[in-house]
Parts: structure tokens; sequence; C-alpha cells
């Protein structure tokens, strides 16, 4: 477990090679996500794929990770408010509602024209 906790949080690609036990493991997860949040393309046990606050830490480290989120996620309007404060090009991952919402776009067309 501490050689794959230390291996993701150098890069959270790493988490791909995990062992399924430690894919559902919430501190490597995290880990993971933290240094790189594409990592949430990973296979990793449903009960964290479906966790709000891990789909959070991916999000604000990398707002594109959105795309690897489930439907009821990318609905959320904290985590897509986030993913498109880091990349406004994560407005395109949004759920159509919330592709809408005025204060959305609005920092989704500054992140993307102002950054």
């Amino acid at each position: 477990r501490e050689v794959v906790l230390a291996a993701v949080q150098k890069d959270g690609h790493a988490l791909g090679y995990a062992s399924l036990d430690l894919k559902a493991d919430r501190e490597v997860v995290l880990a993971a996500f933290q240094q790189n949040g594409n990592a949430l393309m990973y296979d990793i046990a449903p009960e964290l794929k479906n966790d709000r606050e891990v789909t959070l830490v991916a999000v604000k480290q990398n707002g594109t990770a959105l795309v690897f989120a489930n439907q009821e996620l990318r609905n959320d309007r904290e985590i897509v408010l986030a993913a498109v404060k880091n990349d406004g090009g994560a407005l395109f991952f949004a759920s159509p509602e919330l592709r809408a919402d005025q204060e959305i776009v609005y920092y989704a067309t500054n992140e993307l024209f102002f950054d």
C-alpha cells in the first residue's frame, strides 16, 4: 500500500497499475486525484467513482476530468463550477442544464479567454 501511495503521489496515472483493493482505498485514490485529476478515468471502486468529494478533488486539479464523472455528478453545480474554474473547456462535459447556467458559462468563458 505504501509503495502505491508514494507512486500515485508522484504520478496519479500510477493508479492504473494498482490492485483492485487499492483502487478501493480512499486515501490512495484521493492522492492520485490530487496529483492528476484525469486519474478519474481508471476503474476505481464504484462507491468512490460515485463519491462527490472524490470527484470534486479530481476536477479541482484538472477540470476536464469531468468527462470521466457520472451523469449525476456532471449535473452537480458545485462540481461543474469547480471544473470550469480550472478549465473552461470542462463546460462541454457538463449536463445540458448546467451548460445553460449563466454563472457557470461566465466562469468557463472567463477562464478560456482571460487566463
